[in-house]
């Protein structure tokens, strides 16, 4: 009989994932290095790290394995690639990196389309002075985020993040190059020893340490038995929006909560000005949303275009055909013969019918 084991993905690297046993194997075995079942491949399942998944073909003495099946997911998080994430923490820095405010929009839209909870944490906050730092959590509390301030080097707001991310659940912290993310976990799980890199110089950008994802466990808060597991992921600088320009709108919380209270006049107003807007245009994040809004809606027009039914057709005789491809469209004979008179190679005659004999 074959032998089936459950687990958790907490690790991709190459085609390979590292998969956590529910109950450790013989000799304590508690994960498995593992391969994807070509059928499982051929259906066009992609495994994620946080999925649940049933592994067979177990050799537990070079601790190898192979997945059959994937559980179904509750969530997934499209960048960085990860399932059934309970809470998304975005990491950003105030100085080395300079703060992007579109940029940040951008990864809390992200975070938000995913429908869970999100935590808003500014790194490297004994840089820049404290009336600069505390100036941007009152702006992002206009935003609709209680965010935390934190610093890897002096310690401040470690305890407060550690109690937040100790819930059970999967974590993922995400967020820019060099903002200080794998330095965060550092501060908070000594045993990791991530490795960190510093700021570029000249482009003031984050260089990339972090290569894969992975899921770290942290302790649990006090009074709970399950463990919470962080995702340190690879930095990124331009995250996804959403494909539905109707959907920016629920994923800004300031957005969000006037609606929940008051609708606008019209069901598709793009809360840029529209008459009857419940927003109006005096809230901080009006000209960043309208940034978002219009980059979205040329990304859906140019979808629909692509999409259009008559691309590809042309009106003939009343009706619309495919298009032949240029490759693939020859010349009929005549053409050819017309084509080769006017070269002037007297091939035309060759290719003329002969004269009948008398």
């Amino acid at each position: 009989m074959v032998e089936r084991r459950h687990g958790l993905v907490v690790a991709l690297q190459a085609n390979f994932c590292r998969v956590a046993l529910d109950a450790p194997g013989p000799g304590g075995i508690k994960h498995l290095l593992c391969t994807r079942r070509t059928r499982l491949g051929k259906s066009g399942l992609q495994i994620c790290v946080g999925d649940r998944v049933e592994v067979d073909g177990i050799d537990w003495v070079a601790g190898r394995a192979a997945v059959v099946a994937l559980e179904p997911r509750q969530t997934l998080l499209t960048r960085p690639a990860v399932a059934n994430v309970s809470r998304v923490v975005v990491v950003v820095s105030l100085v080395e990196p300079t703060l992007d405010p579109l940029q940040l929009c951008r990864f809390l839209a992200t975070a938000e389309a995913t429908g869970v909870p999100v935590e808003l944490v500014l790194a490297k906050a004994d840089l820049p002075p404290a009336e600069t730092v505390q100036a941007w959590l009152e702006r992002l509390e206009t935003w609709g985020y209680a965010a935390l301030a934190v610093s890897s080097h002096r310690g401040d707001g470690l305890e407060c993040l550690r109690a937040r991310l100790s819930q059970p659940g999967i974590v993922v912290v995400c967020g820019p190059s060099g903002v200080g993310k794998s330095s965060l976990l550092n501060a908070l799980l000594p045993a990791l020893a991530l490795r960190v890199g510093s700021v570029s110089g000249r482009l003031q950008r984050g260089r990339h340490t972090t290569r894969h994802v992975e899921l770290f466990p942290l302790a649990p808060a006090p009074g709970q038995a399950e463990l919470a597991l962080i995702a340190d992921s690879p930095g990124f600088n331009r995250p996804e929006l959403p494909a539905d320009p109707q959907a920016l709108a629920s994923l800004f919380p300031e957005l969000r909560w006037r609606l929940a209270q008051q609708s606008c006049r019209f069901s598709n107003c793009r809360h840029q000005g529209d008459p009857g807007c419940a927003m109006g245009t005096d809230w901080d994040r009006y000209a960043l949303y309208g940034q978002c809004l219009r980059e979205v809606e040329q990304a859906a027009l140019h979808a629909q275009r692509s999409r259009s039914p008559a691309a590809g057709l042309r009106q003939r005789a009343g009706g619309l055909e495919p298009r032949l491809d240029p490759g693939l469209r020859r010349f009929s004979r005549r053409r050819s013969r017309q084509q080769l008179d006017a070269d002037g190679s007297g091939l035309g005659e060759a290719l003329s019918p002969p004269d009948r004999e008398d």
